[in-house]
């Protein structure tokens, strides 16, 4: 199964996406701020990670304790989930998942990540293709 990213509003605080299930749209993403990791130096909890390719697994997470997607190896990153949250506060970097239908905020995060876990589930092979997108 194939996941991508496809990232469309680079704000200050924050980065809006919206979320593609083989090549089909899902949801909403909200990230934290976009830099570019080979001009400017990472800032801790308020950066969105890099575009690329990544495994994704299904893993209990120790921090919410339930079953989440987790991307592997990432780099200058370490436990990146997507999960559920409504604005930036509620990410460190993470990936959340719902409708964007205010500015820099989600709404429905938990029906939006419900419906992401039941459609990843039993699959062999999860990759998230992060990129740019078109407006």
């Amino acid at each position: 199964m194939n996941l991508t990213l496809k990232r469309l509003y680079f704000k200050p605080d924050y980065t809006i996406g919206r979320l593609y299930i083989d090549d089909v749209y899902h949801c909403d993403t909200l990230e934290d701020t976009y830099r570019d990791l080979s001009l400017v130096e990472k800032v801790y909890g308020k950066t969105a990670i890099p575009f690329g390719t990544y495994k994704v697994i299904l893993s209990i997470s120790k921090r919410f304790g339930k079953l989440l997607p987790e991307l592997l190896d990432v780099p200058q990153f370490t436990g990146i989930r997507v999960h559920s949250g409504n604005t930036v506060n509620d990410t460190e970097g993470c990936i959340l998942v719902g409708l964007n239908k205010y500015r820099g905020q989600l709404i429905m995060s938990k029906y939006a990540l419900d419906t992401l876990i039941n459609k990843l589930e039993n699959q062999n092979e999860i990759n998230i293709n992060i990129a740019k997108g078109d407006i």
